[in-house]
């Protein structure tokens, strides 16, 4: 009878086992009391919860030796029963755990939640344990099988650059990068220098390691043709002026808030710091300065005598009054005025600043100053800003990608094209591919993505407009226009493409994005936000043979009418809208040709997918960097 019953808890307990959810054979099996099975493990921790000894025999279960065998029997299968109901749950801890110890005790790895489960990712490639190796099992493999899959990155050129980069920087005290920037590997030791030598000085800015290191990898070869270069880019790579001030503003229920301002002037070689201002809650100093040192590149390939800069405040625009705006924009330029001047730096509009907040903040100016100077672009068309400003970053992209497609032989006509964002420059992006006769068929916001198959046209466009204006959601065109579908939490880069406009904000498209334009049919994607791709998603479409416009050539649009504004106030002519566009055109094309030539002067051929990024890093750095070579160092 006690066999029967023994064999019967046996039996039970197996069962449990398969049907467990995610059930890993060497993690979350465990013996029954008095039993052994095969690849179990006990934890103590069960053990003990459960009240049961691990090699108690069923006599020693019941505790009284001279109890009735049969009821001594039920209690001892009534107790395994339970032990069976409750282990699961505990399980879930237990490998939850030991994942947290795991990769404290390894620094190259990080426990992220993955479709709702805890997984060890591989801080490197970002992937975790079953991407490396299939199991037998299905899943994410037991413990030493995800510890052996990672370790494989131990032999890797890759990891440990990584890796001995990281450690260099724990080694002078400096903290690590809460999540780890994807590294590539180096050719040359004064680019690997210079590198390592930002990561240990700002360890924590991903967003600027990021930007500096593309640039970086473009200029290996210039390094190693011009050697006096190398301490030029060592400077460059450091801003001149970094200027963070508090903001303090009262609302109009008469509360008082604080936000935090900023102002990164980067490089002032070829002239006046020129860069815009951002108000979105995300700003910090890491994203202003990846902006600032974009600018610097960026308004050098412009072939515009101006330096680069970039500044703004983590405060947001949206749900604020009209009132509060005007009171922020004000305490904003009561410390901002002090570093900016039309000889100085002249800053312009940027995410959350548009006419509205440049009119408060010129206003405020010139009443500190009392100089009616051209110190900001971006004003009212009426009193001193340009035809086409507004536009000129989303037509200038359309303009760059009708270049690039013209060598290759295409046409925009009848390209289905995916863009993201609803700002200044998406709208403006869609309106220009309309006029081209593509067809444009997504656009998206921070909640998710609009979807038209048929396209849009001018008559759908102007809908669109009068949603962002009333700041209703993009839902609301799915009521005019039913075939359209909208979708949640969602990003539009899955939809069947041939060309894609990422015009969002920075990193937007990773590398699962990527993938899923690959399998879309995407064949050239073109920056209209600054740096939207990941190092990763780059990768993917270096892989891909994808061809990809940069941001630094492909929105310059925007910084360049920006500066002829300076022109025409100092003028005081207005140049018609035309006049204006074909200016923009010529600049566009230009740009193009030069990021080509550059390219090819230093091995990265026509057909390289990279060959416009690398082109346009080395275009923009040339310049800069012969000015501050002839300035020397300073």
């Amino acid at each position: 009878m006690k066999g029967a019953l023994w064999e019967g808890a046996s039996v039970l307990a197996q069962g449990s086992r398969s049907m467990s959810q995610g059930w890993e054979p060497s993690l979350g099996a465990w013996a029954l009391a008095g039993m052994e099975s095969e690849g179990s493990v006990a934890h103590e921790s069960d053990v003990v919860g459960s009240g049961v000894k691990r090699d108690a025999s069923p006599h020693d279960l019941g505790g009284d030796s001279d109890m009735n065998p049969e009821l001594e029997e039920l209690e001892l299968l009534g107790q395994n029963k339970q032990l069976v109901q409750l282990n699961p749950r505990k399980k879930k801890k237990v490998v939850k755990k030991w994942r947290d110890e795991w990769a404290e005790t390894y620094k190259w790895a990080y426990v992220a939640v993955h479709e709702g489960i805890h997984r060890i990712f591989c801080s490197v490639c970002k992937e975790y344990g079953r991407k490396h190796r299939r199991n037998p099992y299905g899943n994410e493999g037991s413990r030493n099988m995800q510890m052996s899959a990672l370790e494989e990155h131990n032999n890797s050129l890759l990891h440990k650059e990584a890796l001995r980069l990281q450690l260099a920087s724990k080694d002078q005290g400096m903290g690590l990068i809460d999540r780890p920037v994807y590294i590539k590997a180096l050719i040359s030791k004064s680019a690997e220098f210079i590198l390592a030598a930002v990561l240990h000085r700002d360890p924590h800015e991903g967003e600027f390691i990021q930007a500096v290191q593309e640039v970086v990898h473009s200029l290996d070869p210039v390094l190693s043709k011009i050697p006096q270069f190398v301490h030029v880019l060592e400077r460059l790579v450091e801003p001149e002026r970094v200027v963070i001030f508090r903001v303090p503003w009262v609302d109009d229920k008469g509360e008082a808030h604080v936000n935090r301002g900023f102002r990164v002037q980067f490089n002032q070689a070829l002239g006046p710091y020129k860069g815009g201002l951002r108000f979105h809650p995300c700003v910090n100093l890491s994203v202003m300065k990846f902006l600032a040192f974009e600018q610097t590149l960026k308004n050098s390939l412009s072939s515009l005598n101006i330096g680069g800069a970039k500044g703004g405040s983590d405060f947001d625009p949206k749900g604020k009054s009209e009132n509060e705006i005007m009171r922020f924009c004000q305490s904003f330029m009561e410390e901002l005025y002090r570093h900016i001047g039309p000889n100085q730096d002249t800053p312009s509009g940027d995410i959350g600043v548009g006419p509205r907040e440049i009119g408060y903040l010129f206003g405020q100016y010139r009443r500190l100053t009392s100089q009616y100077e051209t110190v900001l672009s971006g004003k009212g068309v009426p009193w001193g800003s340009f035809n086409l400003r507004p536009e000129a970053t989303g037509f200038g992209l359309v303009y760059y990608a009708k270049e690039v497609l013209a060598d290759l032989d295409k046409d925009l006509r009848g390209l289905r094209c995916v863009v993201s964002g609803a700002g200044k420059v998406a709208m403006h992006t869609l309106e220009k591919l309309i006029a081209f006769s593509a067809i444009p068929v997504t656009i998206s916001d921070s909640r998710g993505y609009l979807y038209d198959e048929e396209g849009f046209d001018y008559g759908k466009l102007a809908l669109l407009r009068d949603i962002k204006l009333h700041n209703k959601s993009l839902r609301d065109y799915t009521k005019s226009y039913t075939k359209a579908k909208y979708y949640d939490d969602s990003k539009p880069w899955s939809v069947k493409c041939d060309v894609a406009f990422p015009c969002a904000t920075q990193n937007e498209l990773n590398h699962v994005d990527a993938m899923a334009l690959v399998n879309a049919g995407c064949q050239i994607v073109f920056e209209g936000a600054n740096m939207p791709c990941t190092t990763e998603a780059m990768e993917i479409f270096r892989k891909s043979k994808i061809l990809v416009g940069p941001c630094k050539a492909a929105n310059v649009g925007g910084v360049a009418v920006a500066g002829y504004e300076v022109v025409q106030n100092n003028s005081r002519i207005q140049w018609t809208p035309e006049e204006v566009d074909m200016k923009l055109q010529e600049i566009m094309k230009d740009i193009y040709h030069k990021s080509i030539k550059a390219a090819n002067d230093y091995g990265f051929s026509k057909g390289n997918p990279q060959a416009l990024v690398h082109g346009a890093n080395i275009a923009g750095f040339l310049r800069v960097a012969q000015a501050m070579l002839e300035q020397g160092c300073v």
